[in-house]
């Protein structure tokens, strides 16, 4: 039988608290904004294009989906990446650049 003062009463308690704080701490490094350890967060630089091709930067959100819409109308992937304030990204994948990159020299909200 259990006596009220055992160790018995502590060992549960101080083994969950243990368990937390563990896991808090992985959490902590799986999920955290730190370069040492985890995923990476926040914004691309401007050199990290991934796979696509920038074939035109806009200062106006509306010229870049403007420029966006033309280029889906000519059946042409394409996405908008903002790097920063002011600055519109036109994407595409390498395939496309070429017939993507006359497309938009003949844009007028350039």
């Amino acid at each position: 039988m259990l006596q009220p003062g055992s160790l018995s009463y502590i060992a549960g308690p101080v083994i969950a608290i243990v368990v937390m704080v563990l896991l808090a701490l992985f959490m902590r490094w799986a999920f955290g904004g730190s370069s040492t350890g985890g995923m990476r967060r926040g914004r691309p630089t401007p050199s990290d294009d991934g796979l696509l091709t920038r074939v035109a930067t806009l200062s106006r959100r509306e010229s870049a989906l403007a420029l966006r819409a033309v280029l889906s109308d000519a059946g042409i992937r394409s996405t908008i990446r903002f790097p920063e304030a002011h600055r519109a990204d036109v994407l595409v994948f390498p395939e496309d650049a070429p017939r993507a990159r006359e497309l938009a020299a003949s844009f007028p909200a350039r």
